[in-house]
């Protein structure tokens, strides 16, 4: 799995490099993508796509697939990867945001869509009953809708984890982001790599049924080996779906590149960790964590599940 080192060390300055060519991408287009951000616009709804100039949104939006935004733009937390904004929200949550995105997914024309939000360690639950009732919500107005949820870590609260988890959402996703041993220089010291294992943990014993998903970032400084041993980690909690994605700095104040990954590498990492039993990998320079969830094997995969459900609870009636 060979990798391209693109960012040196000297003792005056770090030397960056260009981008390779694998990172570029086409504009995005496309009539239905034209639609939904038309309709995004009108409604005043946040999408993470939007917010973090997601490369992949032509294709996951013409796909059906889009990813929503809760609770706000600011992040209690300050993770060095992450250019969302860091501060006191202060307790403000508009409490009305649950109907306001069920009514607005109800009208859109998406097959799939992923509710995720910033980490809200000022609210007295961390924000877990605003997840849920928008899960509940949105399953009640779009019945056939696909939802997946890609939460923060709520400390590993198994009370707030569980008000989610009840609400049943399809996939429950919490990502690892990178490797135990570059955790504490990546992510927010109240996050943890354990921790997070424990959450998706958390999840399977609650209701095994439920999909959990994770993802991780490459190009931060992470060896081959402590690649795999994330893998495995996640298996030995049963994660069933896993991402990686190349990093890219988005800003000169976060951590820099230290490698661009070729995407020879990252194919060779789907076919390892599709060899350990995940379910379904989705690998690639620029692969994000909800980067086509609605692909067909998952779409695949759920509807037949839910059919199961529907005889199992015809059967007990």
């Amino acid at each position: 799995m060979s990798t391209m080192v693109t960012e040196k060390e000297s003792p005056k300055r770090r030397v960056r490099f260009p981008k390779p060519e694998w990172i570029k991408v086409r504009s995005a287009g496309g009539e239905r993508y034209l639609e939904l951000k038309e309709m995004l616009k009108e409604l005043k709804l946040a999408t993470v796509c939007q917010e973090a100039q997601c490369p992949n949104i032509g294709e996951c939006w013409s796909g059906g697939t889009a990813t929503i935004m809760l609770m706000g733009e600011v992040c209690t937390r300050g993770c060095r990867f992450c250019n969302v904004k860091t501060g006191n929200p202060k307790g403000v949550l508009d409490l009305e945001e649950p109907q306001k995105v069920a009514y607005a997914v109800s009208q859109m024309s998406l097959d799939y869509v992923v509710l995720t939000s910033v980490d809200r360690d000022d609210l007295a639950d961390e924000g877990s009953g605003h997840f849920a009732e928008t899960v509940r919500l949105l399953k009640e107005l779009s019945p056939s809708l696909i939802i997946e949820v890609l939460t923060p870590d709520f400390k590993g609260n198994a009370t707030y984890i569980r008000k989610i988890v009840e609400a049943r959402p399809d996939v429950f996703a919490h990502n690892v982001e990178t490797v135990e041993r570059l955790t504490a220089r990546v992510r927010d010291p109240r996050a943890g790599y354990q921790q997070s294992l424990r959450v998706l943990e958390m999840v399977k014993e609650m209701d095994p049924s439920r999909f959990t998903k994770s993802s991780l970032m490459l190009g931060l400084g992470e060896t081959q080996e402590e690649v795999r041993q994330t893998l495995k980690d996640l298996r030995s909690v049963g994660c069933d779906v896993v991402t990686f994605g190349q990093y890219l700095q988005p800003r000169p104040r976060h951590l820099p590149v230290e490698e661009f990954i070729k995407p020879e590498a990252f194919r060779q990492w789907q076919i390892e960790a599709e060899g350990m039993g995940f379910l379904y990998v989705a690998s690639g320079p620029l692969v994000r964590s909800s980067y086509r969830a609605g692909e067909f094997f998952m779409k695949g995969v759920i509807e037949k599940r839910r059919r199961q459900e529907a005889v199992v609870e015809a059967k007990g009636e």
